[in-house]
């Protein structure tokens, strides 16, 4: 629990009463939970959503549905389900709105299901609807070792274009690059401008996915070709960028915002018909989740600093048993 905010070495253990899904919601016993950045925002009070104290961070989480609330169809209990709470997934139990939750294929484990509907769900939604990427187009995607922007080269190449991941390590680009990215741009040793346009040709970027921010934004911005489309994911640099307007002027490009959690809130059918072509996307092969990092429940402080920390690449796991 998060009963003042700062580090994550200050969460402490707490017994609480079991919660009870109100109208319109399910209640899993918890099998496991990732860890995203949002929740180490979210405990330091820096996150857009700011809960009253103390509450339960952890916003994503699958495990067996084992109560239902009023109103609700389409689950039994007994259910394996991936869900996104938003809160209150690092608990043995947790609540989350059914329209948020989804029964997964019987060959999907818990863990990873587990950290499979955030990422993938947002670079779906993110490419697909907001971001119009064709096939033949050329993806950049920035952050690409981790959760979010792995997802984002899957799903890219699913799509057909051809991905362009950008990161800060060799070995973070070596994932990228078995999880399908054409092209690879280390930030941290090369000028991403410069790099990314010898790689883009005179055509440039047609779409770029952000989800890091800072400084990498503005050059990153420069590479975009005519009629490209920004798509402004997150802020895991921890500074928002202020590009300049003039930018997309001359180039007619636009900047997008992406957010998942209210476009499944505001339009629930499309995000269903997402998650079903994700499935079907990971039964079939084309998706493979990357676990980077496994925590058990009581390490689960020492999870959210793996975040905090930019060690990630693919998913930090929670596993409770």
């Amino acid at each position: 629990m998060c009963e003042a905010h700062g580090a994550p070495e200050q969460l402490a253990f707490r017994d609480v009463p079991v919660p009870r899904p109100g109208p319109g919601e399910i209640r899993l016993a918890v099998w496991a939970a990732s860890v995203n950045f949002p929740d180490a925002l979210m405990i330091q009070n820096l996150y857009q959503t700011k809960p009253p104290l103390p509450f339960i961070p952890g916003g994503e989480a699958a495990g067996v549905v084992d109560a239902i609330g009023e109103g609700v169809s389409g689950f039994r209990i007994g259910d394996r389900v991936a869900a996104i709470p938003f809160q209150g997934a690092f608990a043995e139990q947790a609540v989350a709105p059914a329209f948020r939750t989804s029964i997964i294929p019987d060959a999907m484990g818990f863990d990873v299901a587990a950290g499979f509907t955030m990422v993938y769900a947002t670079a779906l939604h993110g490419l697909r609807q907001r971001g119009r990427l064709q096939a033949g187009e050329t993806l950049l995607v920035l952050g690409a070792a981790g959760g979010v922007g792995l997802a984002a080269v899957e799903i890219g190449k699913r799509m057909g274009a051809r991905v362009i991941a950008a990161a800060s390590s060799a070995e973070k680009l070596d994932l990228a690059r078995a999880h399908g990215a054409d092209e690879t741009v280390n930030y941290a040793e090369v000028d991403i401008k410069q790099a990314v346009k010898a790689l883009a040709g005179e055509r440039g970027v047609d779409v770029i996915f952000d989800p890091v921010g800072g400084d990498l934004a503005e050059p990153a911005f420069r590479t975009m070709g005519w009629d490209g489309r920004y798509l402004v994911v997150g802020f895991a640099a921890g500074t928002i960028p202020a590009i300049p307007l003039n930018l997309p002027l001359v180039k007619t490009a636009s900047i997008v915002g992406v957010t998942w959690g209210m476009h499944s809130r505001r339009e629930p059918d499309i995000h269903a018909a997402n998650m079903t072509q994700l499935y079907d996307w990971y039964e079939q092969g084309g998706l493979r989740p990357a676990i980077g990092a496994r925590f058990g429940f009581d390490e689960s402080r020492a999870a959210i600093r793996w975040i905090m920390d930019r060690k990630a690449q693919g998913k930090v796991v929670i596993e409770m048993a």
